[in-house]
């Protein structure tokens, strides 16, 4: 196992705020421009073309739904049940199941190069101690294993005495990767939470399914100002972030994508487009 400050300790490190601004000309900015934007950058550091990077992304009611998600027999009515709600729903290219974003939740995307020498639990785990690195001040209570009863389960759930408050997926193009986090910062998690405890119970109607999805219970989840019972904002974390990243940088660079990574977003913009198509055609 490489030592995760190893990882992600580079000279020079790409600092990407992409939380409240309006991207690529009046293409509208939703989570589908977020991940084929992080394909981009695992392309661009990947081919060595740029520094890693370390981009930050914030979505209005949004629910992300995982590939097997859009394969529940009701999908439409679970679907029409978010749009309800006041969420747009779109499908992700990596991996996990259902998520639901707003404004405050954060969103990290950890970039790096060199992972076919690096393994997926490795990265996994980068993040998971950058997490608990730049929250040190605050709390040492937070801990990585799968929360039962959360939404997007798994092995890298971040929780404090057993209530998650961030998941982790991660997306290899090439030989860069993408290793991306949401954090519930402020408001209710056990809200996130029911609203897709309904959306499974809608979407899977008592209905028989091959694959196995969670049973949600709310009073798993919870923001980390509901946890650490002091209030915590987005831009305070964005800027926890960039403080703690300069901790494993040298120099921290803030520049624009090149003309061959806007040529390069078009396509895989496209791509996530068209694997949407389905679900854009329910909303």
């Amino acid at each position: 196992m490489k030592n995760w400050k190893d990882i992600i300790r580079h000279k020079q490190f790409r600092y990407l705020d992409h939380s409240k601004e309006n991207f690529f000309d009046k293409k509208a900015y939703t989570a589908l421009t977020s991940f084929a934007i992080d394909d981009v950058l695992a392309l661009s550091v990947g081919g060595k073309n740029t520094a890693p990077a370390i981009r930050l992304w914030v979505h209005p009611d949004t629910v992300v739904l995982g590939i097997p998600d859009a394969r529940l027999p009701f999908i439409e009515e679970g679907v029409e049940l978010l749009n309800e709600q006041g969420y747009h729903v779109i499908v992700r290219n990596s991996g996990g199941l259902a998520v639901a974003l707003d404004a405050g939740v954060l969103n990290i995307s950890l970039v790096l190069p060199d992972v076919k020498h690096i393994s997926i639990h490795d990265c996994y785990e980068a993040m998971v101690s950058f997490i608990q690195y730049m929250l040190r001040d605050l709390t040492n209570d937070i801990e990585a294993y799968e929360i039962v009863g959360s939404y997007c389960p798994g092995d890298y759930d971040l929780s404090i005495d057993g209530r998650k408050f961030a998941g982790i997926s991660q997306r290899r193009v090439k030989d860069g990767a993408a290793i991306q986090i949401y954090l519930d910062v402020e408001g209710k998690g056990v809200e996130r939470a029911a609203l897709i405890r309904d959306f499974y119970s809608v979407g899977i109607n008592d209905t028989e399914t091959k694959f196995s999805y969670p049973d949600v219970d709310p009073s798993t989840m919870a923001s980390l100002t509901e946890l650490l019972g002091k209030k915590i904002t987005v831009d305070g974390m964005k800027d926890r972030v960039l403080e703690s990243l300069e901790h494993f940088s040298d120099t921290i660079v803030t520049d624009d994508f090149s003309a061959d990574e806007l040529e390069a977003f078009k396509t895989r913009y496209e791509q996530m487009v068209k694997r949407n198509e389905r679900i854009a055609g329910m909303q």
